[in-house]
Formats: C-alpha cells, sequence, structure tokens
C-alpha cells in the first residue's frame, strides 16, 4: 500500500513537472512571436513565464524588448541575468553596458563595453560605437562642470502617468505628444501616440487638454512631433504603426511625414510628404527660422548609423527638394534626433551619439567661419535619462521633455527660464571611469603607411589619392603616391579600425579596412620608455573593366544560403553591404550579381532557385538605395558548381553562392 501511494506521488509530481516545462514553452514561442511582430510590451510578459525553460534567452529576450521599446535602463537587470545564465549573444555586453549608463552606473558601463571591444569578430560598426562611447564617458566630469542659470519646472497639470512631449508653442497654446488613445500599442503597453493641445493659463500650467484636430486622429496609428510655418498655415508632422509594415518598436521602418494645411476651415486629410522614405524611419521634423528648410530625422540610407539629421530645401511655391544628410559634424553612430531651429538660428538637437550623461542628451550646434561645434547643454537640462524636444518661448524660457527622476510617469513635458539665483554645483564624486588599461611605464606610439599596388601586374601604382580616415570619419592623413606608391606616416591608436581610402583614374574607387586590435606589441618586449613603431598596409586596385570579378580585391566573401532556402542570411547582409559602397563609391559601373546552387534536386527547380537568390540580393542592394537599373540578378542553377561532385553539406554549402562582376561601365 506504502509502495502504491509512494508511486501515485511521483507520478503526480512527474505531471506536474511536465505540465510546467510545456507551459514555458508554449510562452517561450508565443514570445518570440510577439517579439518578431514588434509587440515587446507582450512579449515581456510571455517570455516571464518562460526564464525557467530557457533563463539564458528568455531573459535576453526580455532585456531586448525594453531595449527596442525605448525603456533600455529597465533592460539592465535582464542583460545581467542573461550573461549570468551564460548567453553568448555577441552584442550584449554593448547593450547591457548602454543600459548600465542610462542607470547613472558609468563604471560598470565602461567595463562592459570595454568586455564588448576586445571579444573577436565583432561588427565593425557596433565595434566603432563602443569605441566612441568608451571615450564619450572619459569627458563625463567636464560636461558635468557646465551648469546652465535655468530653473526646471514640470509642467505638472498636463503630464500624466504615460508620455508627454514634444511641445510646441502656437500663440497662447502648447501643442504636444501624448500617449492618451484607447488603443494600446503593444510595443509598449502604453496607449497609442496622438496630437492634443491645451491653453496656457500661466507658463507652467494649462487648461485641461483637448484633441487637436479630429482630422489629424487615426485610431489605430502613432502620430506625433508636429511642427507650424511661421504663419501656421501649414504642418508637417510623423504619423506610423499604420499597419503598412512591420518594423522594431520605435525604429520601425513604418513611420512617415505628413503634411496638413489650415485654410481657415480646419486642417485638412494629411498628405504623405512624396520625400519621405517608405522603407526607413523619418520623423521629429522642425522648420528653420525663415521656412525655407525642413529639418528631420531618419535612419535612411547614406548616414552615419542610427538615426541621422537630415534637412530639405523647401521652394518659393512651397515643394520639397531632395534630403541631404547634415554632416558627420553633427551625425554620430548613435542616434541624432528632435532638431529645433531657434530665432537666432542655432541649432538644437537630442542625441545619445555625442558625449552626454545617459540616454538622449540636449545639445546645441553653432557655425563660425564654416566650423560647426556641438556643446552638451549641460545640467539642469540634462541628466541620466533622455532629455529631448527643446523649443524657445522667448530668449529666457521654453520647454523642453524628459522622463528623469521625479516626474510624473513617462515622458514629461517641463517648462525652464532663466534664473538669477547663483549657480551651486552639487558635490559628487567623479564621474568618469576608471580605465585600467591606462598604467604607468613604457608606451608606443602607432604609426601607418603602406603601398598602393595594381592587383593584377602587383606594380605600385603612381597618381593615386589617397585618405587615411579614423572611425569617426575624421581624415588622419592623406597624400598622393609618387612611382613608388608609398603613403604615410600617420599617427593612430592601437585597437581602433581605420579606413584606407584610394582613387585614380581608370581603377575601381576602394575603401580599404586597416585593424589594428591584436597588433599592440608585448609590454615585456619594450626596452625604452617611448617606441615609435609603424604599422604597414598594402591595398590592390582593380581596373575598371567589364568582366571583373570584384569578391576576391574587395574581400568579398562568398554570399551563401541555407538548404532550398533563398532569403538573405545575417552574414551575408554584412558582405552586401560591401557591395553597396563599391557601387556607391563607383557610380558608373553596373554588377552583375550571380547566384548558384548545389546539385541537388532537378535542374528546372535549381534554375529558378538560383534566380530567386539572386533577385533577393539585388532587392537588399536596392534597399540601400542603389538605383534597380545597376544590378542584374542572374541565376545559373547547377550549372557552375565549384565542387562538381559534392559529397556532404559543406561542400553543397560552398556550390550555394552569389557573385559579383562588371558587366557594363558608363
Amino acid at each position: 500500500m506504502k509502495l502504491i501511494t509512494t508511486s501515485r506521488i511521483f507520478l503526480l509530481l512527474l505531471s506536474v513537472c511536465l505540465a510546467a516545462c510545456n507551459s514555458a514553452m508554449q510562452a517561450f514561442k508565443k514570445g518570440e512571436s510577439h517579439y518578431e511582430n514588434g509587440e515587446y510590451e507582450l512579449a515581456i510578459k510571455q517570455f516571464q513565464k518562460a526564464v525557467p525553460q530557457d533563463a539564458a534567452k528568455a531573459n535576453l529576450y526580455i532585456a531586448e524588448s525594453y531595449r527596442r521599446s525605448n525603456r533600455i535602463a529597465q533592460s539592465a537587470d535582464y542583460y545581467q541575468k542573461a550573461l549570468e545564465a551564460g548567453s553568448k549573444e555577441p552584442t550584449l555586453r554593448l547593450y547591457y553596458g548602454y543600459a548600465l549608463k542610462a542607470q547613472g552606473n558609468y563604471n560598470g558601463a565602461a567595463d562592459q563595453l570595454r568586455g564588448f571591444t576586445k571579444q573577436k569578430g565583432n561588427n565593425r560598426n557596433l565595434l566603432s560605437l563602443a569605441r566612441r562611447e568608451l571615450d564619450n564617458l572619459t569627458l563625463l566630469d567636464s560636461i558635468s562642470q557646465k551648469v546652465s542659470p535655468f530653473k526646471i519646472t514640470n509642467v505638472s497639470n498636463l503630464n500624466s502617468a504615460s508620455s508627454e512631449f514634444a511641445p510646441v508653442l502656437v500663440q497662447n497654446e502648447l501643442v504636444f505628444t501624448a500617449s492618451r488613445k484607447d488603443r494600446i500599442y503593444k510595443a509598449n503597453g502604453q496607449p497609442m501616440l496622438g496630437l492634443y493641445k491645451a491653453k496656457l493659463t500661466s507658463p507652467t500650467e494649462v487648461s485641461t487638454p483637448e484633441l487637436f484636430s479630429q482630422s489629424i486622429f487615426g485610431e489605430n496609428m502613432n502620430e506625433g512631433t508636429p511642427v507650424f510655418s511661421a504663419d501656421g498655415k501649414m504642418m508637417v508632422f510623423a504619423r506610423g504603426n499604420t499597419g503598412r509594415s512591420k518594423g522594431e518598436g520605435n525604429t520601425s521602418a513604418d513611420v512617415d511625414l505628413y503634411i496638413s494645411r489650415n485654410a481657415g476651415t480646419g486642417w485638412a486629410e494629411p498628405e504623405r510628404l512624396a520625400f519621405s522614405d517608405s522603407a526607413s524611419w523619418d520623423g521629429s521634423p522642425a522648420f528653420s527660422a525663415d521656412g525655407k528648410t525642413l529639418y528631420f530625422s531618419s535612419n535612411r540610407a547614406g548616414g552615419s548609423g542610427g538615426l541621422d539629421l537630415w534637412r530639405v530645401n523647401i521652394d518659393k511655391s512651397g515643394r520639397f527638394g531632395r534630403p541631404a544628410n547634415m554632416g558627420r559634424e553633427l551625425n554620430t553612430p548613435g542616434n541624432e534626433i528632435f532638431p529645433y531651429v531657434s530665432p537666432d538660428a542655432k541649432l538644437y538637437f537630442a542625441s545619445d551619439g555625442h558625449p552626454g550623461f545617459g540616454g538622449l542628451d540636449l545639445f546645441e550646434a553653432t557655425r563660425n567661419e564654416g566650423v560647426i561645434q556641438v556643446q552638451n547643454l549641460g545640467q539642469p537640462f540634462n541628466s541620466k535619462a533622455d532629455d529631448f524636444g527643446l523649443v524657445w518661448a522667448d530668449s529666457t524660457r521654453g520647454y523642453f521633455a524628459s522622463n528623469r527622476d521625479g516626474g510624473k510617469g513617462d515622458d514629461d513635458i517641463y517648462y525652464f527660464e532663466s534664473s538669477n539665483e547663483p549657480v551651486q554645483i552639487a558635490q559628487q564624486p567623479p564621474l568618469t571611469p576608471k580605465n585600467p588599461d591606462n598604467k604607468p611605464g613604457k608606451s608606443v606610439r602607432y604609426f601607418i603607411a603602406g603601398t598602393i599596388i595594381d592587383a593584377k601586374t602587383q606594380q605600385p601604382l603612381d597618381g593615386a589619392k589617397v585618405v587615411v580616415v579614423d572611425e569617426n570619419e575624421t581624415t588622419i592623413g592623406e597624400a598622393v603616391t609618387n612611382t613608388d606608391g608609398k603613403f604615410g606616416v600617420y599617427p593612430i591608436r592601437i585597437g581602433r579600425d581605420y579606413n584606407i581610402v584610394v582613387e585614380r583614374s581608370e581603377y575601381i574607387k576602394k575603401q580599404e579596412l586597416f585593424e589594428t586590435e591584436g597588433k599592440a606589441i608585448p609590454a615585456d618586449r619594450l626596452t625604452k620608455a617611448i617606441t615609435d613603431t609603424t604599422l604597414y598596409a598594402t591595398v590592390d586596385m582593380l581596373k575598371k573593366e567589364v568582366g571583373t570579378e570584384l569578391s576576391k580585391a574587395f574581400k568579398i566573401e562568398t554570399i551563401y544560403y541555407d538548404f532550398d532556402k533563398f532569403n538573405i542570411r545575417a552574414d551575408a547582409s554584412i558582405e552586401l553591404d560591401k557591395v553597396v559602397r563599391i557601387l556607391q563609391d563607383n557610380p558608373d559601373i553596373k554588377l552583375e550579381l550571380g547566384s548558384h546552387t548545389d546539385a541537388q534536386g532537378s535542374n528546372a527547380y535549381n534554375e529558378r532557385l538560383s534566380q530567386q537568390r539572386a533577385e533577393s540580393a539585388v532587392n537588399y542592394i536596392i534597399s540601400k538605395g542603389i538605383s534597380p537599373d545597376r544590378i542584374t540578378a542572374k541565376g545559373y542553377g547547377e550549372r557552375q558548381l565549384v565542387i562538381p561532385n559534392a559529397k556532404n553539406d559543406e561542400e553543397h554549402q560552398l556550390n550555394r553562392r552569389t557573385e559579383f562582376k562588371i558587366i557594363s561601365l558608363d
């Protein structure tokens, strides 16, 4: 009897455990589905149930869901849990570092960013981003000394537990963006965004807010960040999540700029602006002081990474021209957003790429004799949280938004006014993280030099223009080669990546990556207080000739595909980006993308599959802004096998590829 009872208890416990395991697996699958659809708040709830199933993956998904829905400070604990559970995700330490910075843990942030830079095989752009952020952290103490004589006040009777931001002054009203619609936005669990207005009863108080305009109200979409022309008859704003495409939270591709006009009878039905890129995120517009230029933020092709500031001219008839990037003096590999031009022609914007305290900081950009200077506004405007969307009411006061501690909820709108009270700098420990790599003793000064050669003849090339730039696109040296083909010597920093840009008539313009990681001289080999050493590079140049195959000279790895698939894999996109750069640098060449299959399957099926593979690669390149008439998709099926008698999947994989060759020269 006792044995039977024990067996029943065991079976009961086993069934309970199996049910719990099955429930966790189902939650994990539901979480993945929500995550892929950009429904991050729903994904978080499912992954929290799935943690017992796979702590490393579930916690990483939770962390990424918080980050992608613009709640990066909340992601830190989950990145830590994923790391402790053994996650090997390459980008974990990078984003964990940013999350710790958003919490004000600067030493912890620096530790994680250093850990990321020491990993092997990191994405070059992300590596540049991490190194730039490490440099930014070294400036925290100097930034913290800048305190402006302004008093900050929360506009408390306007703000709520949800988001209020992007304030705009229109006569005696404050027009703003708020999370107040009935429909819930699945990315962050808050109500969807709309445009609202409220009369100012005092600079820090408003009457009851009301809907801005019924004609600019989409129940199932987000609307926000309006800007008005000087006469108040034209408004440009951002509208997103209309259902046209799926995307990544607040940086979804489904965000475009719209225009509405008011002829005195109310705001007309909005129309999408023609220059807005449907494949990108376009938002936070702003007019110049004279109304002849529209500024906005976008992650479209041709930027520095993340969201960049762009401008588009407006002619006398009100037509918008072609957008232009505002350059690397303003834009960074991070995000630049919420531009605003003050009446005295100063440009204000928010950025997490320039040196700052946490998430987005407010910056002021001025131009003096053609040189642009960007300055952090310091305290009290900036905090470890997001600070953004600044506008001036006059030369002494204005409004901005922040999700800093002490607010009423998420993003709040704050009023600022010049104060006559003396500025006090609070005593605090140093903010700049300690750098364990800066140790006293013997040091090395590193330099770069090299030779430009013809790829076929291997002979030096004269008359080649060479420019060497660092990760921030700053030129560190340039030259025109003589008969020996040599350039240099230019100072560099070890552990950084550099780009060697070479141009010569009749040759394909080339950008060669030069990595210094792992090339440092070991400390135990140093015999002098200061040692000078030069690292050498050889750049081989291809002539512009029809039939030239690019892969070897441009170090483009073969594009591979999974069995019976034609989608672009993550490793393939890195290589295709190199092809995009070649086409951008050489507008006179046209390429064929030739795709191949292995010998498995029928000839007819493989012909069709190879054409699909070529077309998917071409479509990827077109999505990056390359004209369709410059690239041709050609499927070769199994007619050109690298290994004719492949015996295993590794050999079959070598046959599933895409190659690149010049087919025309303009």
